[in-house]
């Protein structure tokens, strides 16, 4: 019988969730963590090049990691349902080419997608593999807004 890790899938793209930004929510974002004018108030917003309220770009990482936690819990509920082990995730030693490509304007739904591109044992850690993802974001219009690959530790033997 295979590991939980030995079944992660390489190659195979999957949308992990949507998430739409309000207004209100761009600014309590922004207010809380990312302060600039153009987060924070339309008339600023306008007058800079964005030309509109517009997201701060950690806001839509934060979304983009909300529905990837999402997306665990409910993986690892649907192989115990089949009588399987879950993945056990562990934390993430980084990421890498994190892009935001366009602006995310308020109104904006931004669906993500995250395709498993590798994956290896870790060399350090006994028990532990590094899967590489490449996850996706685009707006309601096909457009790329945000881009970025990520590693993170799940458990090789089972957990």
């Amino acid at each position: 019988m295979s590991t939980a890790f030995e079944r992660i899938t390489i190659g195979v793209p999957r949308i992990i969730g949507a998430h739409t930004f309000t207004a209100g929510e761009i600014k309590r974002f922004a207010s809380a963590w990312d302060p600039q004018r153009f987060h924070m108030d339309e008339a600023e917003a306008e007058a800079s090049s964005f030309g509109a309220l517009a997201a701060s770009g950690w806001h839509t990482a934060s979304a983009m990691m909300r529905l990837l936690v999402d997306t665990f819990a409910r993986d690892a509920a649907e192989a115990l349902a089949r009588g399987e082990k879950p993945v056990v995730h562990g934390p993430s030693p980084g990421f890498e080419a994190l892009k935001w490509s366009r602006p995310v304007f308020a109104g904006d739904t931004i669906t993500y997608t995250a395709t498993v591109t590798a994956k290896r044992l870790s060399k350090s850690r006994p028990g532990w593999g590094i899967v590489t993802t490449d996850i996706a974001g685009t707006n309601q219009k096909g457009e790329a807004v945000f881009a970025m690959t990520a590693q993170a530790f799940a458990r090789t033997d089972g957990g």
